[in-house]
């Protein structure tokens, strides 16, 4: 049995045809559904990836395949997909409305230092991959899952007894 934040069958038959496949040459791939729940988890608790549970396969896959996709752009196509095909289908509102309540200065423009910290071995390269992904993850949870009235904080859990 999954996790409440995995991939319900619904999610996965969306996402499945927009996946690789492997070529053959280099042996057989662990499960995608498997792999992208544990992503999933991983993101959404913030978990490190040695903590990661047991149903999600070795941490070391799941960290391969989220690091092998971030630099090959498939999550960023992944993304243009299912965004083109929910845009197509009329699921997708841009119009975006902001006022100043919503809008804060960043924390540069009260005084902190001027000069970019310096990095070593690309960790600029990795900043801009979390927020890609980041921004992936929210994608597919807006898109994949269907909003309902009853959709919330807690609306996956049962309740509870006081």
């Amino acid at each position: 049995m999954g996790s409440r934040g995995d991939l319900t069958d619904g999610q996965w038959e969306r996402l499945r045809p927009l996946l690789p496949v492997s070529n053959g040459r280099c042996g057989r791939w662990r499960d995608h559904r498997q792999v992208i729940d544990g992503i999933l988890y991983r993101t959404r608790t913030g978990v490190p990836w040695r903590d990661l549970p047991e149903r999600y396969g070795s941490w070391k896959t799941v960290h391969e395949r989220h690091r092998r996709w971030s630099a090959d752009g498939t999550w960023e196509r992944l993304l243009q997909r299912v965004q083109a095909e929910a845009d197509a289908a009329g699921g997708i509102d841009w119009d975006v409305s902001v006022d100043s309540t919503a809008v804060r200065a960043h924390h540069h423009a009260a005084g902190a230092r001027r000069t970019a910290p310096v990095f070593k071995g690309g960790a600029a390269h990795a900043i801009r991959n979390a927020r890609m992904w980041m921004e992936l993850f929210n994608c597919l949870v807006a898109v994949v899952r269907p909003e309902r009235p009853s959709d919330g904080p807690g609306a996956d859990t049962p309740p509870r007894s006081t």
